[in-house]
């Protein structure tokens, strides 16, 4: 059943107040036409809550707006939804990223995640190639998609939105994997469904390493915003080996927006439920606004917490990765790095849920500390145990 305006209804009494259900909800594809955003295709969601979100088809299909009844969830930041085309992707010394680096999902790969690398190439068994310089975060993101579809889809009483496309990072005697996603939002919820395969396509035994830059604005973040997850141990924070409250910003409470703020980056071990589900939110107690983002543990071993709390910049970093923070050098030297042969393949499944009120972020809040109560203190002493991490 749908759920719309207080009442639940069935499809035939949805049928019976409109001539179409884009009145209520829908995706349809639109496309970008000024500045730097010109020509990119996006899809544009709305449930019929409230949630409105769009995907960029010419970005890997990844989420850049995303609001709830006008209030923002998603962060823009000054670089915009910036066109592929302009993008460099070995600019700025491997920091060009940033230039095209803006919305609430980012996602980042498929070969390669976290700062510059350069890594041998013998893989690829191609005399020339002698290794592989990788740019922060891959390159997967700046990559268009070829779409495959868009709709809705009517399951009996439940409407389904979706869209699927396909995202190619491939080269001659190097890697050839796609990724296919698709996402769906059912009609009358709060929730945006995201369903990731990596496939390598090719025949060469290719690294794989993943990671969703998830980056939540004001005012979602705002001074008095909590980061509440299931925290077991702090793992490693960036800043730690300086002065670790220099900054006077902890891993739990949030400040307002910080003149010459440097960003901070934390690892968090964390517990999950008999699922292997893994729930962490940024919630706006002081407005009953929130979003929670749960991820499986198994598919993401390991969970980032960014801060960029610089004036104009403004935002926090949910990121569930394959890997701990140090990268694919101490992925390989751990025997922890994901090799993908001819046909083989990774699945990823979240859900990004929009807290809309007071009593669906208390739920959330409850909901994460049944499963592991974080620690109490904004800078507890980080451990350094990373945990090994084992592949099923």
């Amino acid at each position: 059943m749908v759920s719309l305006y207080g009442q639940v209804r069935s499809r035939r009494d949805v049928a019976a107040h409109t001539g179409s259900l884009s009145q209520f909800a829908g995706v349809r594809l639109m496309t970008l036409g000024d500045g730097v955003e010109r020509g990119v295709r996006l899809l544009e969601f709305r449930t019929g809550t409230g949630l409105r979100f769009t995907v960029l088809v010419d970005r890997a299909m990844d989420i850049a707006d995303c609001e709830h009844n006008g209030r923002a969830v998603g962060w823009h930041s000054p670089s915009g939804f910036r066109h592929p085309g302009l993008h460099e992707y070995e600019g700025e010394g491997g920091l060009g990223w940033f230039r095209s680096f803006s919305g609430l999902l980012v996602t980042c790969g498929l070969d390669h995640i976290l700062f510059m690398d350069e890594d041998a190439a013998d893989h690829y068994v191609y005399g020339p190639r002698t290794g592989v310089k990788s740019s922060l975060h891959g390159r997967i993101g700046t990559i268009p998609a070829r779409l495959t579809g868009y709709g809705e889809r009517w399951d009996g009483d439940d409407c389904w939105l979706w869209a699927e496309g396909v995202v190619q990072q491939s080269t001659v005697f190097g890697e050839d994997l796609h990724l296919i996603r698709r996402i769906e939002a059912k009609v009358g919820t709060d929730e945006i469904r995201l369903h990731d395969r990596v496939v390598n396509h090719g025949f060469y035994r290719t690294p794989h390493m993943y990671c969703y830059h998830i980056n939540v604005g004001h005012p979602v973040l705002a001074e008095g915003s909590r980061y509440v997850a299931p925290i077991r141990d702090v793992v490693w924070a960036s800043h730690a080996g300086d002065d670790y409250r220099k900054q006077g910003v902890g891993y739990r409470t949030l400040p307002g927006p910080r003149r010459d703020f440097h960003e901070q980056v934390w690892q968090h071990e964390m517990g999950a439920d008999a699922a292997s589900r893994v729930p962490v939110a940024l919630v706006n107690e002081a407005i009953g606004f929130g979003l929670e983002v749960e991820t499986d543990k198994r598919q993401f071993p390991a969970m980032y917490e960014w801060q960029n709390l610089q004036q104009g910049h403004y935002a926090l970093g949910i990121e569930p990765s394959t890997n701990h923070v140090f990268g694919k050098p101490f992925a390989k030297r751990r025997d922890e790095l994901i090799w993908l042969e001819h046909g083989e393949e990774k699945h990823y499944d979240s859900v990004f849920r929009i807290l809309p009120d007071a009593a669906s972020v208390a739920a959330s809040v409850a909901r994460i500390q049944a499963i592991a109560r974080q620690p109490d203190a904004d800078y507890p002493v980080p451990s350094g145990d990373f945990r090994p991490i084992v592949r099923g």
